[in-house]
């Protein structure tokens, strides 16, 4: 078949370069994913060998859809020979490759966030630390940052300028907690998901024979999104693209919305840098959305400063203009966007499924499933508990860990006792710090008392022999059977089944029926494998273990309303699109205001939102809002001030129950004003927004406010500040409380008075 055929002429000039380093900047809707798959079909009809490609995506479910598109282009035999995947899938492959000059065993465990965050609350409470303090996920969000700035815990607790700020935070021992925590991972044989971005960069970096050996064999690299890419990822990418330098990276600096996460948006800005021969090509034209959101979305992110100039256009139709919707609290504000759905799906016949309602904040998620519960509206929420965190399949799988990896610390906690068998919480606890005395693992603990001089009475003995028994029989079957069949007799032989098939409550039918989904994904799993050979249980651990949260969602096609925050809308699109909470120190949020570079990530997030739409998008304002606890005054964003205003229409809601119009083909609840009332985003923060200075400190109070300073806070009570940033009036404070935890304050806003 002609590999060019359905391109545009930018998209075949992007695919018919085969050497030498290229970047494609591709705006919203321009079709990368075509560039991408027709390019790699273009190499491999071009004589390139599928073995020579290295191609990199962030979701599983992206790099599955290319796969099959290139198949149908060049064949299926071509197309599973190219090495396409996630960065941490594909660096896992090499990981477990490679497992013994880095001291793994190659059926090492991948520990999910849940997995890691178990073990740093088992290390606080083994240092008799305040769990206050070091939370788990605060701890976890410091340890993974490190990793992605490829900093160990030698160099972590050698840094004098992390030291300073750790002890800022009241928290001096972050260092320690991250070391041990390294020695745990290893001694379970778990790395997590940074640890496969860090540990490939110390393999490459320590071992140039592998360096050399990888570069030969990935001639050709592609990149998606590599605007998304952290410094670990960057580093990778660059050594192995130094040979041959035959790199083309795809993406959109417009785009870049993750630095939360470690992404670096200079690693897009700075291509040409670091190839200075590069090629640049420019998918301009976008063929999702109408003329008024494509010029819309134009007018936003121009404003910014660090970018690449591009100009996107479409030959879409005009479409219709973008409302702007002003309700007086944010209740109001679901009941209207709720009713506009309803009207709209029953008077234009529109299925739930068309519609999405975007957010900068999770929170923010209530007042809209109320509204749409009272309508009868079914919804989904995306970044809600995915199905492999469920606890019945977190237990399940907890067994099939053990079984393929005997030292997986995590996997033995949870399960030993689970169905009860008579091992106590006493035993497990005096066996882990004997574990911890002796630097072996728990397994090896249990397994056999006597050797470690852990004392157990008879009873104890021989439960722990039983279990130890099973898990042994199971793993030596583990490359001998088929994964279905020893998936199904764990799940019975262990009890689990049984345990789960007693509970007839409706609860417990759901986690038994999810029992059952987990295996049938796992016999489709067997069936639809590319591999000749026999497909065993760590084939199917693996492949679970390397999905993304992009890959966990629900269903496709189900006719629901989906409630999502925008950074999960990133690579999605809907017909009719409501972005709601559109206020200052909400979106912008508050923690961005204090840097250009943050605040043009929050443009950038914006014209993400604008430009999931395909036809129709409403931004939703509310003039007050509940915020900790106290009712607030609220001015619109300056995002809706930066909109060209040819593109938006102003529309006010007006007050009416939460019940639809008993005439199902009556007009939108929210209709728009008549010329003569309608008033620039200026004039209404002037009118609708009263002065709340009131409920701000003083600038001479709040320049008093010192570290350390004991402070009282009228929700809070008494705390400790631990950290200031930012000046005046955008001074922020992070106070530990002992009743709440840690807060982070505007302090114009806090009201903290010192003790």
């Amino acid at each position: 078949m002609n590999i060019l055929q359905g391109l545009n002429k930018s998209q075949i000039e992007a695919t018919k370069v085969i050497n030498g380093p290229i970047m494609v900047i591709a705006g919203a809707g321009s079709g990368k994913t075509k560039v991408l798959t027709h390019r790699i079909a273009y190499l491999i009809e071009n004589g390139i060998d599928p073995f020579n490609i290295l191609s990199l995506t962030f979701t599983n479910k992206a790099a599955q859809e290319m796969k099959e598109r290139i198949s149908t282009m060049v064949g299926s035999e071509n197309s599973r020979n190219i090495w396409m995947g996630t960065f941490h899938s594909v660096f896992a492959r090499i990981l477990r490759v490679e497992h013994e000059k880095i001291g793994f065993p190659s059926n090492f465990t991948i520990y999910d966030t849940q997995d890691a965050k178990s073990l740093i609350k088992t290390i606080v409470k083994e240092k008799k630390l305040d769990d206050k303090l070091y939370k788990p996920g605060i701890i976890y969000n410091r340890i993974s940052a490190a990793k992605n700035s490829l900093i160990g815990p030698e160099n972590y607790i050698n840094d004098s300028e992390i030291k300073s700020t750790d002890r800022s935070t009241g928290r001096p021992q972050i260092g320690d907690i991250y070391m041990t925590y390294s020695q745990r991972c290893f001694r379970a044989s778990a790395m997590d998901f940074d640890d496969l971005l860090f540990k490939t960069n110390v393999l490459l970096k320590q071992n140039p024979e592998v360096l050399y050996k990888y570069q030969d064999k990935f001639k050709y690299i592609l990149v998606d999104e590599y605007q998304d890419t952290n410094h670990a990822q960057y580093l990778i990418i660059k050594s192995l693209a130094a040979r041959f330098e035959n790199i083309c990276v795809v993406g959109d600096d417009a785009q870049s919305i993750y630095s939360f996460r470690g992404a670096n948006i200079k690693n897009i800005l700075n291509f040409r840098k670091d190839y200075p021969d590069y090629q640049l090509f420019k998918l301009e034209q976008n063929y999702r959305s109408t003329k008024n959101i494509v010029e819309a979305a134009n007018s936003i992110i121009r404003i910014n400063k660090d970018q690449i100039k591009k100009n996107v256009w479409t030959e879409n139709n005009t479409g219709s203009k973008i409302k702007i919707v002003k309700s007086f609290s944010d209740n109001e504000e679901g009941k209207v966007v709720a009713n506009s759905i309803f009207d709209n799906s029953v008077s234009q016949s529109i299925s739930y499924k068309n519609f999405a309602i975007l957010y900068r904040t999770n929170a923010q998620s209530r007042s809209f499933e109320e509204a749409l519960r009272k309508l009868n509206i079914p919804y989904k929420i995306y970044g809600g508990l995915s199905f492999y965190q469920r606890k019945e399949i977190k237990d399940l799988l907890a067994y099939y860990r053990l079984s393929a990896n005997l030292n997986d610390e995590e996997a033995l906690k949870r399960i030993i006792n689970y169905p009860k068998r008579g091992i106590g919480l006493t035993t497990i606890n005096k066996a882990i710090i004997c574990a911890n005395q002796k630097d072996v693992s728990l397994w090896a603990v249990l397994k056999d008392p006597n050797l470690f001089g852990f004392e157990v009475n008879s009873g104890t003995r021989s439960k722990l022999d039983q279990f130890t028994s099973m898990i042994l029989n199971y793993n030596s079957r583990l490359n001998k059977s088929d994964a279905y069949e020893l998936a199904l007799e764990i799940a019975k032989n262990t009890g689990l089944i049984r345990d789960l098939s007693s509970d007839r409550t409706p609860e417990g039918i759901v986690r038994f029926e999810n029992v059952q989904e987990l295996l049938n994904g796992i016999q489709e799993f067997s069936k639809n494998s590319e591999e000749d050979s026999l497909v065993a249980l760590g084939d199917f651990l693996i492949d679970v273990a390397l999905l993304t949260d992009a890959d966990k969602g629900e269903e496709d096609g189900i006719n629901k309303v989906s409630l999502m925050t925008i950074h999960a809308a990133k690579g999605l699109e809907f017909s009719n699109i409501h972005v709601v909470g559109m206020e200052e120190d909400l979106f912008p949020s508050m923690l961005a205001k204090n840097s250009k570079s943050d605040l043009e990530e929050e443009r950038r997030l914006f014209y993400v939102a604008v430009t999931r739409a395909k036809a129709n998008l409403t931004l939703s304002y509310a003039v007050s809002r509940f915020r900790w606890g106290n009712l607030i005054q609220c001015e619109p964003s300056r995002f809706l001030e930066e909109l060209d205003p040819k593109y938006i229409e102003h529309t006010f809601s007006r007050k009416r129950s939460s019940e639809p119009f008993k005439n199902s083909l009556s007009k939108s609840s929210s209709q728009p004003l008549k010329n003569k009332f309608s008033k620039p985003l200026a004039h209404l923060k002037k009118v609708n927004n009263t002065d709340n200075s009131a409920n701000y400190n003083k600038k001479q109070d709040i320049l008093k406010i010192k570290i350390g300073d004991q402070v009282v806070h009228e929700r809070f009570g008494k705390g400790k500040v631990v950290e200031l940033n930012g000046d005046f009036p955008n001074t922020k404070a992070t106070v530990f409380f002992p009743s709440a935890g840690q807060k982070q304050l505007l302090l114009k806003f806090a009201k903290l008075q010192l003790i």
